[in-house]
């Protein structure tokens, strides 16, 4: 017995003992990472800095819709990528220029600010290498509508992309109750004579009698006159 006893000491002692081959797994160490078992990073080129870059500064220029034209008191952000010495916030002149550094007076009214933005890039290729040119539209200043009497929020309003009638209206807020929406008038400044010409709309024809080509495109200046059901007077009566 008491030999027994002894033996049962004798092999433990060998079972935990460093130079045998049993140990306990959480005093094993996970072996040193080499370097080469490092996560390699992929290396950003001038090449992927500029496309990015670029994509970048496209999503800025559209800020607006794209076919949005500048006009005259239009508020501009220029920013030329990595050149705040070139980047400035500008207002278009009476005149239709705008003044930027190096490049000085540029056109801006007519062209859209993508248009814009590829023109003033050209131009800074004489004096900047790879010159990325983004232009974003602050302030619609030239390009409004109005909408007046029965919708729920009249006043000016800026036209920054294409918008028809009923989009306008709903700009505004929508009808009031007491709206007479068949008796929609739109005073439109006209280019061939001077004044203005009067068009007239109704929302059920629109909506509910197939009449679509009521549903203009609205333009700058256009005046949106919903009357008041008391207001209007029918032939007859």
């Amino acid at each position: 017995m008491k030999y027994s006893l002894w033996f049962f000491i004798i092999s433990l002692m060998l079972a935990v003992s460093p130079g045998s081959g049993f140990c306990d797994s959480s005093l094993v160490k996970p072996p040193a990472k080499s370097p080469t078992d490092n996560t390699m990073l992929p290396v950003t080129t001038p090449q992927t800095e500029k496309a990015i870059s670029q994509v970048m500064m496209d999503k800025l220029s559209n800020a607006v819709g794209s076919e949005y034209v500048i006009g005259a008191e239009d508020v501009l952000d220029i920013t030329v990528w990595r050149n705040p010495d070139l980047s400035k916030q500008v207002q278009v002149r009476p005149d239709g220029r705008i003044s930027m550094p190096i490049i000085r007076d540029v056109v801006a009214v007519g062209k859209t600010p993508t248009q814009l933005a590829e023109e003033m890039t050209n131009k800074l290729k004489e004096y900047v290498q790879n010159p990325v040119v983004a232009v974003t539209l602050k302030e619609v200043n030239s390009s409004n509508i109005f909408l007046l009497g029965e919708v729920a929020h009249p006043g000016k309003y800026p036209l920054k992309s294409k918008t028809t009638l009923l989009q306008g209206i709903t700009i505004a807020g929508g009808f009031k109750e007491s709206a007479a929406r068949n008796q929609i008038v739109i005073f439109r400044f006209t280019e061939t004579a001077p004044g203005q010409k009067r068009l007239t709309a109704s929302y059920d024809d629109i909506v509910l009698r197939s009449g679509i080509s009521d549903n203009f495109e609205l333009k700058p200046g256009d005046t949106l006159v919903v009357p008041s059901e008391s207001m209007v007077v029918f032939p007859g009566r």
